[in-house]
């Protein structure tokens, strides 16, 4: 067989592979969609682990984590209701080691959460938007729900599809040093990617319900997003690039909040879940 030849039949490999993998590794989000999963959920979560020390490492060292004793409490205690509800609606997470960071960077207004329930906010968000409390539980429902509804495994799986198929590029190219990214280097990679216009749609409406079954006010939800758009002087916030805004995602909050309300008028008590 000619180099030619080679070349080409281990680009057709590489492509019917991929496509094999499309057509068996799929998965159902908690709203009934389906989801590519190339990776497992336990994968993402092991990945994101080693993902978030990386992350942290750097800033732990010059003093930006957890270094306001009473913005952390204030995070922490919102986070632990929000917690506490997830776990109510998938009782397996209740295995995961939750956990959030404050970071501290004024400049910087974004928050997100890792497969397995390893979090993070910038005080930038909360003090750019003067966040309230019910506005900073709307945050942090919408990221846990990313986790709850798989997504960043799947954000994963499709950074790694599209591997597959520069890794079929470069063997019809004959560039060696083309190759997958490891795991935690996906995993670090998908909390920066844009999220899908439905995984957003699907983050607002099963946040929106953690949130108020935690006991925080539902409207808050629209309110964070008109303070959202208004913030920045022109220059877009970090949390929009990588939460863009689907068309009507206030109508559709507003919407949202009279189911929402009677969860948030609930007397029924607000549990908290233990953070690590």
């Amino acid at each position: 067989m000619s180099r030619y030849s080679k070349r080409i039949a281990m680009k057709r490999y590489a492509i019917l592979s991929l496509v094999s993998l499309l057509l068996v590794a799929c998965a159902t989000s908690p709203t009934g969609r389906r989801q590519l999963m190339l990776v497992s959920e336990e994968t993402a979560i092991s990945a994101s682990k080693e993902a978030y020390a990386q992350t942290l490492k750097p800033l732990s060292e010059e003093g930006k984590v957890d270094n306001d004793p009473v913005l952390k409490k204030r995070v922490t205690v919102i986070t632990e209701r929000l917690v506490a509800q997830a776990v109510k609606m998938r009782p397996a997470t209740a295995r995961w080691e939750w956990s959030i960071k404050v970071i501290d960077d004024p400049e910087v207004v974004n928050a997100w959460c890792m497969a397995g329930g390893k979090m993070a906010i910038y005080t930038g968000l909360i003090e750019q938007l003067q966040a309230t409390d019910d506005e900073i539980a709307q945050v942090m429902g919408h990221e846990i729900s990313h986790a709850l509804a798989n997504h960043q495994a799947e954000k994963m799986s499709v950074a790694m599809a599209s591997s597959v198929g520069v890794i079929a590029v470069g063997a019809a190219s004959d560039r060696p040093g083309v190759a997958m990214s490891g795991a935690a280097l996906a995993a670090a990679l998908a909390i920066k990617l844009p999220n899908s216009r439905t995984a957003e749609t699907e983050a607002d409406r099963i946040g929106i319900e953690l949130a108020a079954k935690a006991g925080y006010d539902p409207r808050a939800a629209v309110t964070l997003w008109q303070k959202m758009a208004k913030v920045g002087g022109g220059r877009m916030p970090q949390f929009l690039s990588t939460h863009p805004a689907p068309q009507n995602r206030q109508q559709t909050l507003t919407a949202l909040v009279p189911q929402m309300m009677p969860y948030y008028q609930s007397k029924e008590p607000r549990p908290t879940f233990k953070l690590q």
